[in-house]
C-alpha cells in the first residue's frame, strides 16, 4: 500500500481507505473486515454519525478499540435525527456539534477523532460559527482536524478562504469529472488533500451492467466500461486508478462489504500510474460533465 500526506495536516493517508458506510449490521463480521483491511495496508477509516444511526461508528469504535494509536478514524457531524426517527435535519450550529462530538467519541471509544468532516454544508450555513466549533475542539484534542465533504465549488471556495481545514471530500470518477473544472484547481493551489468518493461510479465501474449514471446514458456508460476493460485487469481496480492519478487526490475512499472486494480495491494502489496516453484516451470516451450549479 501507498501512502500520500493529507493536505497540510502531517499525517499521511494510505492511497486506498475504508469507507465504512458499507459496513453490516454485524459487529464481529464487521471487526473481521476491518482487520483485513488494516493488515493490508489501509490506514484510514471514514464513516458518519449519520450511518445506521451510530451504530456504524460504534461497528468501527469495537473493532480498533485495541489499536487506537495504530488508525486513523474520520466522521462526520452535521445531519441531526429527528426523535422520531422519521429522518434527519441539517443542523451545522455550534451548540449542535459541540453535543454531536461527545456521542461520537463515546460510540468511537476513543477520546479524539483524527478528522472531524462537516456533512454537506451550503453558503446559508453559519460558518463562521461551524468554523468556531472545530477550533473549539481542535484546541481542547478531541479533533487533530477538520475538513468537509462537499460537491458545491461556492462551499469549498468558502471554506478555504476562512477555515483552517485539511481535506473536501467529493464524489469523481471517470463517470464523474465535475471536481476537475473548479474544486481540484482550488485544493491543488491551496494544498488540501481531496478525499474522493465514488471512485466506481455505484458499481458501474466495477462489473455492475450498464445503465443511466447522472447526465450519462447507459450506452455512454457502456463505451467507458469497454475503455477500461482494454486495459486489463480489474476494471474496478483501473477506475480506482484513474482517481487516485487526479491532481489533489490523497486517497480513494472505497465502500468494502466483502474480502475479496476489500483485495480488489487495495490492487489498485499496486498498479503503476496511467500513462498520459492511457489517461487521455479514457477522458476522450465520454464529455466530462460540469457542475450547473453552486459555481464560483
Amino acid at each position: 500500500m501507498q501512502y500520500r500526506p493529507l493536505g497540510p495536516s502531517g499525517l499521511s493517508v494510505s492511497e486506498i481507505s475504508f469507507g465504512c458506510m458499507s459496513l453490516g449490521e454485524d459487529h464481529a463480521q464487521n471487526a473481521r473486515l476491518l482487520h483485513e483491511a488494516y493488515d493490508l495496508g489501509i490506514n484510514l477509516f471514514d464513516t458518519a454519525d449519520l450511518y445506521q444511526r451510530g451504530f456504524n461508528e460504534e461497528s468501527v469504535g469495537r473493532a480498533f478499540a485495541g489499536r487506537r494509536d495504530q488508525v486513523l478514524i474520520a466522521t462526520k457531524v452535521g445531519n441531526q435525527w429527528r426523535p422520531d426517527g422519521t429522518g434527519w435535519d441539517w443542523n451545522p450550529r455550534k451548540a449542535y456539534i459541540l453535543r454531536a462530538v461527545e456521542d461520537s467519541l463515546r460510540r468511537l471509544r476513543t477520546d479524539y477523532i483524527d478528522l472531524y468532516q462537516l456533512h454537506g454544508g451550503t453558503l446559508d450555513d453559519p460558518i463562521d460559527e461551524t468554523i468556531e466549533a472545530f477550533e473549539q475542539l481542535k484546541a481542547a484534542g478531541k479533533i487533530r482536524h477538520y475538513g468537509i465533504s462537499s460537491i458545491r465549488p461556492n462551499v469549498v471556495q468558502t471554506w478555504l478562504r476562512r477555515a483552517g481545514l485539511v481535506s473536501v471530500m467529493s464524489q469523481y470518477s471517470l463517470l464523474d469529472r465535475r471536481p476537475e473544472e473548479q474544486i481540484m484547481p482550488m485544493l491543488a493551489e491551496a494544498g488540501i488533500g481531496l478525499l474522493v468518493r465514488g471512485g466506481v461510479a455505484k458499481g458501474l465501474l466495477a462489473g455492475k451492467p450498464a445503465a443511466g449514471y447522472l447526465e450519462h446514458e447507459a450506452p455512454a456508460v457502456a463505451r467507458v466500461q469497454g475503455a477500461l476493460a482494454t486495459l486489463g485487469g480489474d476494471p474496478a481496480a483501473w477506475a480506482l486508478r484513474y482517481a487516485l492519478d487526479a491532481p489533489a487526490v490523497a486517497t480513494v475512499v472505497a465502500g468494502i462489504r466483502t474480502g475479496a472486494q476489500l483485495r480488489a480495491n487495495v490492487a489498485a494502489s499496486q498498479l503503476p500510474p496511467l500513462t498520459p496516453v492511457q489517461r487521455q484516451q479514457l477522458d476522450d470516451v465520454i464529455p466530462p460533465l460540469v457542475y450547473t450549479q453552486h459555481r464560483v
